[in-house]
């Protein structure tokens, strides 16, 4: 049937000879994929700014996260009367507390934070309900 050729005995190239492609340029997508790998060069070289930014912005929060533990460790273990190093220790705590979660702008009230609540749907829901649908295993 082949003759005892393999596959690699015959001419592609023979074989699609006589085949021609109306109207196709090669040369028009060989430089459309040319303008595609300079944009997708381009976006994975911005890419790698905003990581290497992100990793810069990440340096200077650690530094300076460390700069501060050290500063009230040593103010913390230097001599000195244990009220003063209570109200240090109550001052940097409530410094701390108010640097992660600081108080709104607008903030009108004497309280520093509003209360979390629950909401209305998640309240109304009863045990029951919920243990209803819950899906159960195939039985056995």
């Amino acid at each position: 049937m082949n003759n005892g050729k393999g596959f690699f005995d015959y001419d592609i190239g023979k074989a699609f000879a006589g085949f021609s492609f109306p109207n196709f340029d090669v040369e028009s997508v060989l430089a459309s994929q040319r303008k595609n790998l300079e944009a997708f060069t381009q976006a994975n070289q911005v890419a790698v700014e905003g990581v290497q930014a992100l990793a810069k912005r990440q340096v200077e929060i650690v530094t300076a996260a460390v700069e501060e533990a050290s500063a009230a460790l040593r103010d913390l273990t230097a001599p000195g009367a244990v009220d003063e190093k209570l109200a240090k220790n109550a001052e940097l705590a409530k410094a701390a507390y108010e640097k992660v979660l600081p108080r709104p702008a607008n903030s009108a009230t004497s309280s520093p934070r509003p209360t979390a609540t629950r909401s209305a749907s998640f309240r109304s829901a009863s045990p029951k309900a919920s243990r209803s649908s819950r899906i159960s295993p195939p039985s056995r």
